[in-house]
């Protein structure tokens, strides 16, 4: 009994990419980012997989830090996220099996084409921070302890800034997703931080341009976890692995390549750990 119960989990560790197919009317929930979501990219690639599998594939879109709480309260078999410190600290704790690597973007500093902080073209993200503050232009934070918003708290930090004392009404702190971060941004000519793959995916633009990009700080990997059946043994562990091992897989990332808006490849798959 406790061989059969281990198989699963053992099958995540070894990375298992062969998949048997499995019984129709299986569905599975992933807690993922806003990001992903609002890009398009899981009405590109769950198609595909659940046309391989016949396993749905439920999708709760969430900051990550929320996607996480509800993976630890056992509320999601599998977590898609984007902040490697925290996914760490989630299988740290035993409530992830294993992280792996899937894909990665980089963050984008989107602002008003007046551009009133003067840092259209900046390589150096921490001296436009650094500007936008000095100027005190309207700058929109998602507020949503997401993994963009983990990255725009770091970045702050690394310009020698203490963001809580710093902010004053220029700072917006919206509580929200990056297709509502990008909307409030739009409506007040505000800058902000976006993934790529929404901005590029973003229709909403009004007078927004991107402004800031290529600072490897900008980097943005992305992380999937099968939620600890230890846990909470409501977990689907065979389903969810099976999500895994496609994602990682040749099949599934070759899917995330695939997916394009406007000729333009949002995200890179990397589940060898390697930048393509």
């Amino acid at each position: 009994m406790l061989l059969r119960r281990l198989l699963p989990i053992i099958a995540v560790h070894l990375c298992v990419i062969g998949m048997p197919a499995l019984a129709e009317n299986q569905s599975i929930l992933v807690a993922s980012t806003t990001s992903t979501q609002d890009s398009g990219l899981f009405d590109h690639i769950l198609p595909l997989f659940e046309k391989k599998t016949g396993i749905t594939v439920k999708v709760v879109a969430q900051g990550t830090g929320q996607a996480l709480d509800t993976a630890r309260r056992g509320d999601a078999d599998v977590v898609l996220v984007h902040a490697k410190a925290q996914e760490e600290k989630f299988v740290g704790e035993g409530f992830g099996v294993k992280r792996f690597d899937v894909m990665y973007n980089d963050f984008v500093l989107i602002g008003p084409s007046n551009d009133p902080a003067g840092i259209s073209g900046m390589k150096d993200i921490t001296a436009a921070l650094v500007a936008i503050e000095a100027k005190q232009a309207a700058f929109v934070s998602r507020g949503d302890r997401s993994g963009t918003h983990a990255a725009e708290l770091k970045l702050w930090e690394e310009a020698g800034i203490d963001i809580e004392d710093a902010k004053g009404s220029w700072y917006k702190d919206i509580g929200q997703g990056m297709g509502a971060a990008l909307n409030a941004a739009s409506s007040m000519s505000a800058y902000v931080l976006a993934d790529r793959g929404t901005w590029l995916s973003f229709n909403n633009r009004g007078d927004l341009d991107l402004l800031v990009e290529g600072d490897k700080r900008l980097f943005n990997q992305y992380g999937i976890i099968l939620v600890n059946p230890q846990k909470h043994p409501e977990v689907k562990v065979e389903a969810g692995t099976t999500f895994i091992n496609w994602l990682i897989s040749r099949e599934g990332q070759a899917a995330i390549a695939g997916y394009r808006v406007n000729g333009q490849q949002l995200f890179f798959p990397n589940a060898g750990g390697e930048r393509m």
